[in-house]
């Protein structure tokens, strides 16, 4: 058996890891989190979402850690206190707004507390206000908003579309802006030092954690810099096989408690911190 690593924090992705396909955090991650806390492992979490989005979670995870949105281009405390902020230049969030449109995506924009659209009925709209529990806000034109922007979101449910345009982002944005796809319809723009690897270097710093102590759990691609970053990383088994071969280990689907069983099987146990469940 491996020797098992100290971990003193676990980061996690939320959807798609820590809550099901039906954005329910259930009663044995609940419980994951409380062990965690119980033998003095720290935790957090980061996501795409807006800080706000993820307020349901704040209480009934007991989290004490600084919350990262927007993939870490906001990190505020549990009272939404901003305790820093990257946003997006405008000419950046223009381009990019521009280029999803000629890919035929949606878009969306997230500037300060505010999710702008131009279309209530456009895929995901309403299944996104369900999960992040408010409402947007219908524009004219969301490229007339860009001060101060967050997050620029392209949204398609022609998967192809999506991932081509994440790669054409990429190329075309270099190192100006990050493009990455956080879930597989939806192409996420921040600012270039937004990311999640960026998240795992911010709580290593500012809670005094080494990164070789950080354990890091996700399922899609924009959560891969942040199993760079991390001294262990866990892919959920319902990410894609390009995923889970950038991770130290892999662990069940979101479906069926994957992240609970990771936590108890490689963080809480004593298998080591090796292999897959």
């Amino acid at each position: 058996m491996a020797e098992k690593r100290k971990i003193s924090l676990v980061l996690a992705d939320v959807d798609g890891t820590l809550v099901t396909e039906e954005k329910v955090l259930t009663k044995r991650a609940q419980n994951a989190v409380s062990a965690l806390h119980n033998v003095g492992i720290r935790f957090a979490i980061t996501s795409g979402r807006p800080p706000r989005g993820m307020a349901m979670l704040f209480d009934a995870l007991k989290l004490e850690t600084p919350i990262a949105g927007f993939n870490g281009g906001l990190f505020v405390k549990r009272d939404l206190t901003i305790l820093e902020q990257k946003t997006v230049p405008p000419n950046i969030a223009r381009q990019a707004i521009d280029l999803m449109r000629g890919h035929g995506l949606d878009t969306w924009v997230y500037s300060g507390n505010d999710w702008l659209i131009t279309k209530a009925d456009a895929p995901h709209v309403a299944r996104e206000a369900w999960t992040v529990k408010f409402e947007p806000k219908i524009v004219a034109n969301v490229a007339e908003h860009l001060e101060k922007v967050a997050k620029i979101v392209g949204v398609s449910d022609d998967l192809d579309r999506v991932q081509r345009c994440e790669a054409d982002a990429q190329a075309a944005f270099g190192q100006h802006a990050t493009a990455n796809r956080s879930q597989p319809y939806y192409l996420d723009v921040t600012n270039k030092n937004a990311n999640k690897g960026a998240v795992v270097e911010y709580l290593s710093t500012h809670l005094g954690v080494p990164a070789k102590e950080i354990a890091t759990i996700g399922d899609q691609p924009n959560d891969v810099l942040m199993f760079k970053r991390s001294g262990f990383s866990i892919a959920m088994g319902n990410a894609s096989e390009q995923v889970k071969e950038q991770a130290a280990a892999v662990t069940d689907s979101y479906n069926d408690e994957g992240f609970a069983k990771a936590m108890e099987a490689f963080i809480l146990g004593s298998t080591g911190l090796t292999g897959a469940l």
